[in-house]
């Protein structure tokens, strides 16, 4: 991935984007074409620390045929996204773009065996059960026996041993203070989207939104 200086992500962060994110595209190529699925995962660490991404797809799914080996897979994970109007801009002369968070992690991928598969249902389940709190956490032994077994048979379980982590986070750092604060608030306005990219440059350079935050308190006063 190419990621001017401006944007790239250290490896923590990286990592730490892709577990907060949990969805990805996961990618092989067939030897004539590329082949990518998208699809939830996790991620845990190997006994000397090597990240791992574990994750299922339909017995069906092309890309089981290319497991197993050494070729590198790819799982390209995404956050929010957003376009921004050159005329957003205080200086002039600007061009249109886009700013994103994205996460690539690369490496050769195994299969599981069955009682692996049985561990990484109930991980993946309770990680995003997590997300809907105070809810009660679906957990598969709310399934009847039977039922499980025939959907589990319907998947096969995958892990991919990540050797490679790339990290670009294109959020205008590049920009001076005038600029960057335009478009936030541009985006501020826009859809769930921008305003998610909004919420991160703001996060990012806090002391651009001071006289904003003081003035806010300042008339609630």
């Amino acid at each position: 991935m190419y990621t001017p200086p401006f944007f790239k992500q250290d490896r923590a962060a990286s990592l730490k984007f892709a577990e907060e994110r949990g969805f990805g595209t996961m990618c092989a190529f067939d030897g004539k074409r590329p082949i990518a699925s998208p699809l939830p995962f996790y991620l845990t660490y190997a006994a000397d620390g090597t990240p791992q991404a574990a994750f299922h797809v339909a017995r069906h799914n092309p890309l089981l045929k290319l497991a197993g080996g050494d070729a590198s897979w790819l799982l390209a994970v995404n956050g929010p996204d957003a376009y921004v109007s050159p005329d957003w801009y205080v200086s002039p002369d600007q061009v249109p773009t886009w700013l994103y968070q994205s996460v690539h992690l690369r490496g050769p991928v195994r299969l599981l065996t069955d009682d692996e598969l049985s561990v990484q249902i109930d991980t993946l389940s309770e990680k995003f059960e997590t997300w809907l709190l105070p809810k009660k956490p679906w957990t598969s032994g709310k399934m009847t026996a039977g039922r499980l077994e025939a959907m589990k048979k319907a998947i096969v379980g995958l892990v991919m041993n990540v050797e490679e982590v790339e990290g670009s986070f294109k959020l205008n750092q590049h920009k001076s203070d005038a600029d960057y604060a335009a478009i936030a608030n541009a985006l501020g306005a826009g859809d769930a989207d921008a305003k998610q990219v909004s919420q991160l440059m703001r996060q990012a350079r806090p002391q651009v939104f001071a006289d904003d935050t003081n003035m806010l308190e300042g008339s609630a006063s």
